[in-house]
């Protein structure tokens, strides 16, 4: 069933499987870019017969509020929105807090692997393991420019000038925010094409027709500096776990298995042959398994 929460005079869309009150731990479900609790629809209900299982929309996504996107220069007024990890991890932080009232496990998919990994530090003895499943690398951020081709290091002050035009945003959106193009970016991140159906399209599309969706969208893409993984990762003594689809087309594996060799509280990576950036949703058969093994370790 669907439940509504009050945050900072904020609507949060969440939901929960399975009532296990004597289980010692919870499972909170963080989603990514443009996704929502949904995104979870195949493994949200295995994950309750461990262990009472928390899905929620974050900020801007989903059925939660969307509200007006503020830059960092831009001045504050009280229904606009900071989108930024800090924000969008003291939300989980919040929500642990007040709704799941116990210790839990965060797993985290994309961008919702990063916000994991921060809420993780703020909330500490209350956070048992995290799984991070193709978690964000965010190349685009400042501190990679060096990172990133000659070209773009010298259009990156130009970029950021156009991103931060309203008008500009609204287009590249309203662009972006149809079925036909959603369905073309699913096949690029489901390589095998698993899975891509007409539930997964709408549960991107539908959010995406409320009235404040390209706020997010604005407040996402101006994300030039923010948390990074790696940094999170350096003081982190919780146990992490990866898992990765071999083929993401965004997240290089090649990262993540840099990360294991460098980060000690990593303590397993699980490649997904043939899946791309969401192998939770595109081959969960191959996922559930995987996540079940990790949840009852730790119970």
């Amino acid at each position: 069933m669907e439940n509504f929460w009050k945050w900072k005079n904020l609507e949060i869309a969440w939901q929960v499987e399975g009532q296990i009150q004597s289980s010692p731990i919870a499972i909170v479900l963080i989603h990514g870019f443009g996704a929502s609790k949904e995104h979870w629809r195949f493994n949200q209900k295995v994950l309750s017969k461990l262990a009472p299982c928390y899905s929620l929309d974050l900020i801007g996504f989903g059925k939660s509020s969307q509200p007006i996107s503020r830059l960092p220069y831009e001045k504050f007024t009280p229904n606009s929105f900071n989108y930024c990890f800090d924000e969008w991890s003291q939300q989980i932080v919040d929500f642990c807090t007040q709704i799941v009232q116990k210790p839990v496990i965060l797993i985290g998919n994309s961008i919702g692997g990063v916000i994991a990994l921060n809420a993780s530090e703020k909330i500490s003895t209350k956070c048992s393991k995290l799984i991070l499943i193709d978690c964000a690398q965010r190349t685009m951020d400042d501190k990679r420019l060096y990172s990133q081709p000659l070209i773009m290091r010298f259009l990156r002050p130009v970029v950021k000038v156009i991103v931060r035009q309203r008008l500009i945003t609204q287009v590249i959106f309203k662009n972006a925010s149809n079925p036909t193009f959603i369905e073309k970016i699913l096949k690029i991140a489901y390589p095998s094409k698993n899975n891509i159906d007409k539930e997964l399209i709408d549960l991107l599309y539908k959010p995406s027709q409320r009235k404040g969706a390209q706020e997010a969208f604005r407040g996402f893409i101006n994300l030039f500096d923010d948390h990074l993984a790696p940094n999170l990762l350096k003081s982190l003594s919780i146990p992490v776990h990866l898992i990765c689809g071999e083929n993401d087309p965004w997240e290089p594996i090649e990262e993540a298995k840099k990360w294991q060799s460098k980060f000690s509280c990593i303590k397993s990576l699980d490649i997904i042959m043939g899946a791309g950036h969401c192998p939770h949703d595109e081959n969960p058969d191959k996922v559930n398994p995987i996540l079940k093994k990790i949840i009852q370790e730790a119970m």
